[in-house]
C-alpha cells in the first residue's frame, strides 16, 4: 500500500487527471454562481479566490526552505500571473457557456504552454508521447469548433487566459526544478495573495468587493467557499503534477474537464434549467463526443509512454529496491540543498 501511494505521488499524469476532474466540477458550480446576482461580480469573485490562497502558508512546517532570490521571483511572479489569468478566465466564463469557454482553453492553453516552454524548459514535453499530446490538443480544438462561439466576445478573453495560464505554469515548473515543491508552492501562493490585495487599490473595485460581499446571502457565501475548497484541492494537485511532469502535458490533460463539464452541465440543464442552460443538440453533441474521444486516446498514449516528469520515468523503470532508494535519497539531497 505504501509503495502504491508513492507510485501515485510520483505519477504526474495520474495526479493531473484527478486534479482536472475536481476543477471540472468546480467550474460548473462557478458558472452557476456567476449567474446569481450576489456573486455575479468577477472582480469580487477573483479577489476572494486569490485572498484564500493565503492558506498555502499552512505548508510551511512541511519542508519550507527560503529559496534564492531568482527562484523566489519566479514562483512569486507565477502566482501573480495566475491571478491575472483567473481574471481573464472568469470574465470569459461569465460571458460564454461553460463548455464553450473551456473548449477554447483546452485547445489554446496546452499549445501556448508548450510554445512558451520551448525557450525556457529543457524538456517542454518531458518524456511524454508527442502523438498523445497532439491528440489531446486536437481534441480541445475539435470541441472548440463544435461550439457556436461568439468570437468577438469570448475568444480574446479566453486566449488571454490561456496565454497567461501557460506562462504561469512554465514559471512554476522552472521554480520547482530549482527548489522543493513546498518552498515553491508557498512562494507561489504568497504571490497570488498579494496580487489579490492589489485589487483593493482601485476605489471602484474596493467598493464592489465589500458591497458584493455584504449583500451576498449566507447560502451563496457557503456554496462559494465550499466550491473554492474543491477548486483549491484541484489547483494544489495541478501544481504538484507540474512539479512531477511537463506543464504542457498537464495542461493538455485538461481535456478531462470536458467530460466532467459535459456530463454535469447536461444533467443540470436537463433537471435544473433555472440554474444553468446550455446547448446539447445535433452537431454540438456529436462533435463534443468525438473531441472527448481524441482526448481519451491521447491520455492512453501518454499513459503507455509512462510520462511522470523528467526524473520519475527512470524510477519507474527500475524495479530493484536499492536503485529506487538511491534515486530517492539523491532527490532528497538535492531538495535540501535547493539544487535542480
Amino acid at each position: 500500500m505504501i509503495d502504491f501511494a508513492k507510485g501515485v505521488a510520483a505519477n504526474g499524469v495520474l495526479i493531473a487527471i484527478i486534479a482536472h476532474g475536481l476543477i471540472g466540477l468546480s467550474l460548473v458550480c462557478d458558472k452557476i454562481l456567476l449567474r446569481q446576482p450576489e456573486t455575479r461580480n468577477v472582480v469580487n469573485y477573483v479577489f476572494w479566490l486569490g485572498a484564500i490562497s493565503i492558506f498555502g502558508l499552512l505548508l510551511i512546517p512541511l519542508g519550507f526552505r527560503i529559496p534564492g532570490a531568482k527562484v523566489a521571483a519566479l514562483a512569486f511572479a507565477a502566482g501573480v500571473i495566475q491571478l491575472i489569468a483567473n481574471y481573464f478566465y472568469y470574465t470569459a466564463l461569465k460571458c460564454g457557456e461553460a463548455s464553450q469557454t473551456l473548449a477554447i482553453m483546452g485547445g489554446f492553453s496546452p499549445l501556448f504552454t508548450y510554445l512558451i516552454g520551448i525557450p525556457l524548459l529543457r524538456q517542454p514535453l518531458g518524456k511524454s508521447s508527442v502523438a498523445g499530446f497532439g491528440l489531446m490538443v486536437a481534441g480541445g480544438f475539435f470541441m472548440f469548433l463544435a461550439e457556436a462561439v461568439n468570437l468577438k466576445r469570448v475568444l480574446p478573453l479566453t486566449v488571454a487566459a490561456a496565454g497567461t495560464f501557460g506562462l504561469s505554469s512554465v514559471l512554476q515548473k522552472m521554480a520547482f526544478e530549482r527548489t522543493n515543491f513546498v518552498s515553491g508552492y508557498v512562494i507561489f501562493t504568497t504571490g497570488t495573495f498579494l496580487g489579490a490585495l492589489l485589487f483593493l487599490i482601485r476605489p471602484s473595485w474596493r467598493e464592489q468587493i465589500f458591497r458584493q460581499s455584504e449583500q451576498a446571502s449566507p447560502r451563496s457565501k457557503e456554496w462559494y467557499f465550499i466550491n473554492r475548497f474543491v477548486a483549491g484541492v484541484g489547483s494544489f494537485l495541478i501544481f504538484f503534477a507540474i512539479s512531477k511532469a511537463s506543464p504542457a502535458v498537464v495542461e493538455a490533460i485538461s481535456g478531462i474537464r470536458y467530460v466532467i463539464i459535459f456530463l454535469a452541465a447536461y444533467l443540470v440543464t436537463t433537471y435544473y434549467p433555472a440554474w444553468l442552460k446550455e446547448d446539447f443538440h445535433g452537431w454540438t453533441l456529436g462533435a463534443k463526443t468525438i473531441g472527448t474521444g481524441f482526448v481519451a486516446a491521447g491520455l492512453i498514449l501518454i499513459g503507455l509512454k509512462g510520462e511522470a516528469g523528467p526524473q520519475a520515468p527512470a524510477r519507474l523503470r527500475r524495479n530493484a529496491p536499492p536503485a529506487v532508494g538511491h534515486l530517492q535519497a539523491h532527490d532528497a539531497d538535492r531538495a535540501r540543498h535547493g539544487r535542480p
